[in-house]
């Protein structure tokens, strides 16, 4: 499926007239799609080959190296998570994957900071944090934009979003799915789901496998260009917006048996806003014809809510 694409550099560098029409394309493939293709996106391809290169070093390591890396009670939001520790929304199942999760670094005195775990420090691959801790910042100033351009085509303030994801809890996940050895009981590496947060940035996988579920009940495949990174709209912005923008429902399916050797790869970056932030649906996305769907919740709450019905918190 050929997703619409869309150029950031109209939004943060064009004119009046450019920035417009992006807002409007933006909008309209969420309402439509739920997943756009962006390009000029703002994170260097240097940065995001030297990720894949580490993260590809750290989940090659023995599996005693990585298990000092998976840190009781962190939810998995933390470091390292096992192969087979989550599952899907609704799904006793669980996700062929094993992956290394990296979070906010709070640099200025924001009370916000006692909050946040701090992020585990992998001994044996010396750039690897200081590549993740960059390649973190550069996926919150791309995905800032693109809030800023989603609040205008909510009719908000361009800056609606920004004091909520300053120091927000977003996430950087670095997912391995190991090469299939067995006859596999699902044809799932990761089972059909929405994601959590505001809006997910995703970089192009090292391997197919993406699906998205249309509108009309189909599952069709979503692959980008080297040169872009899909960005899909998560549970909270649907809440926000009483349904106006949807959440997407995606999968990861297995490869074709003469590729079940093979590994993927992928590098999504969860946006997630402040904890206090609250998802009340936004009284210009309700009206007769769509009433609100959604009782009140805090972004901290709904979070707390999702993880312990994935599996990762108890």
């Amino acid at each position: 499926m050929a997703i619409p694409v869309v150029d950031l550099a109209d939004f943060t560098q064009g004119n009046a007239t450019q920035k417009a029409a992006f807002v409007t394309a933006l909008g309209q493939a969420y309402e439509e799609v739920g997943f756009v293709a962006v390009k000029n996106h703002g994170v260097p391809d240097e940065l995001i080959a030297h990720q894949y290169e580490y993260v590809q070093q750290f989940f090659s390591l023995p599996l005693t190296k990585k298990l000092g890396y998976e840190i009781p009670g962190l939810a998995g939001q933390r470091g390292y998570t096992s192969f087979g520790r989550e599952h899907a929304k609704g799904s006793e199942a669980p996700d062929l994957k094993e992956f290394f999760q990296y979070g906010q670094t709070v640099e200025d005195s924001d009370p916000i900071s006692s909050e946040y775990p701090e992020n585990v420090a992998v001994n044996e691959i010396a750039a690897f944090n200081e590549t993740l801790f960059n390649a973190y910042r550069n996926f919150e100033k791309s995905g800032k934009a693109l809030l800023q351009a989603i609040a205008l085509y909510l009719e908000l303030d361009e800056f609606y979003f920004d004091p909520y994801i300053h120091n927000g809890n977003s996430i950087l996940r670095c997912i391995h799915y190991p090469p299939i050895t067995t006859e596999p009981k699902s044809a799932i590496r990761a089972e059909q789901h929405e994601d959590i947060n505001l809006i997910t940035l995703l970089v192009g996988a090292s391997a197919d496998g993406l699906q998205i579920l249309t509108k009309q009940g189909e599952w069709v495949n979503v692959t980008s260009l080297p040169d872009q990174i899909v960005v899909n709209v998560g549970d909270m912005l649907q809440r926000l917006t009483n349904n106006k923008l949807k959440s997407t429902t995606h999968r990861v399916v297995n490869p074709a048996r003469e590729l079940w050797h093979t590994s993927r790869f992928s590098m999504p970056f969860f946006l997630h806003p402040r904890s206090e932030m609250k998802l009340n649906c936004l009284e210009t996305c309700i009206d007769e014809a769509h009433p609100k769907a959604y009782p009140d919740a805090t972004a901290g709450a709904y979070l707390d809510e999702r993880l312990r019905e994935i599996g990762l918190k108890k």
